[in-house]
């Protein structure tokens, strides 16, 4: 079989999204033994499938499950292409350590870093998904890497990579950031202290090749970043539980259609309004309102494809900001997240064309049903 990635895109979420994996292995092999390079597989077959799959759950066009064991199979492509492609002499460029960040769970993106790099013969050790960040320093005093590769796809995981990196560095290893958790620029990266931010798995491979740093990381005064001096970022944390429960109990009485909500719909609307507090504690800790807004946008986007009106999201968010009165930075925040709000759908309704998928991404699919 001859053929390109691209050419074959196609063909092959047709294939996981069906849920057969044989097949979807046997094509990816296909390509390879036809000439398609590793990389190009893994880069352009697999990484935009996933892409793709995100976009079908979040349109509510796949379900959770569907999502989950296309994801599976991407896995067992990746490894199969992985270990058909590994032969010749021992990696010998140098060690290279890959994680996620704590607390975060998207593992693919972080493999495909994983198996690139080994492809261009670097020593690597693929630690997975959400490693403690002590559990991580071990491992980089008993292995001694040249670098450490973290990932943080969901930008509520960022004060937990931040810790991370600021023992890295402590520990004399330079740290490589990447994943759309530290945004689409990898702004957070820099804020947070890392000495290299890459878009993409072939970008952090090239990073790597040349040597890191690519820029030189911000200090910060001693106890983090001077904004986190007024509180609010720690209290909201603190009494997380607290304010979800007032802000759903104010969500009941002050909109009508959550008085009807059945037990399961009021469990979904407390974990929808989780993942909001979730990512206003993040926008607080980088002190950047736009990560919470596109996060709202995102949020409307999911809503309408399922049929439920803006105006629920825009009751949730003026709940919080009723809660968190005493909260100025947090207070702003939701205002202008209101604003995008009623830019979305105006009329409070379901706003055919819409937008609203910004450049932070969802909680991962199967944690998040929006209802608010």
């Amino acid at each position: 079989m001859t053929g390109t990635a691209a050419g074959a895109a196609d063909r092959y979420l047709a294939l996981i999204g069906g849920g057969d994996e044989y097949a979807a292995v046997d094509l990816a092999l296909e390509l390879l033994d036809g000439g398609v390079p590793a990389e190009e597989l893994l880069l352009g077959l697999v990484a935009p499938a996933q892409r793709r799959v995100g976009e079908l759950w979040a349109a509510d066009a796949w379900s959770v499950a569907r999502e989950h064991a296309a994801t599976a199979i991407s896995e067992r492509v990746v490894a199969a292409v992985a270990a058909r492609a590994r032969s010749g002499p021992r990696p010998a460029r140098g060690r290279i350590t890959v994680a996620c960040a704590d607390g975060e769970y998207h593992a693919l993106p972080t493999r495909l870093l994983a198996e690139v790099l080994r492809l261009r013969g670097w020593h690597v050790d693929f630690l997975g998904a959400s490693v403690p960040g002590p559990h991580l320093i071990t491992h980089l005093h008993q292995a001694g890497p040249d670098a450490v590769a973290l990932s943080c796809t969901l930008p509520t995981r960022l004060p937990r990579a931040h810790a991370t990196i600021t023992a890295c560095r402590a520990a004399g290893v330079p740290v490589l950031a990447g994943g759309r958790g530290f945004g689409a620029d990898g702004r957070f990266a820099r804020l947070l202290g890392a000495d290299a931010w890459a878009p993409a798995a072939d970008a952090a491979a090239d990073l790597l090749d040349r040597g890191l740093p690519a820029f030189p990381p911000e200090v910060s005064p001693a106890g983090g970043p001077a904004h986190l001096a007024d509180g609010e970022y720690t209290q909201l944390v603190r009494r997380r539980g607290e304010v979800v429960g007032a802000v759903l109990r104010a969500l009941v009485a002050a909109h009508a259609p959550a008085a009807s909500y059945s037990a399961r719909q009021l469990e979904s609307t407390a974990e929808d309004l989780a993942h909001l507090a979730d990512f206003l504690a993040a926008a607080l800790y980088v002190d950047d309102v736009s990560l919470f807004t596109e996060f709202v946008g995102w949020t409307a986007g999911v809503l309408r494809a399922r049929g439920v009106p803006a105006a629920s999201l825009a009751a949730g968010l003026a709940a919080f900001g009723r809660e968190l009165r005493d909260f100025p930075r947090a207070g702003r925040m939701l205002a202008e997240a209101a604003v995008a709000c009623q830019m979305f759908d105006p009329s409070g309704g379901t706003s055919p064309g819409s937008g609203g998928a910004g450049t932070v991404p969802s909680p991962a699919p199967g944690q998040a049903r929006p209802r608010v």
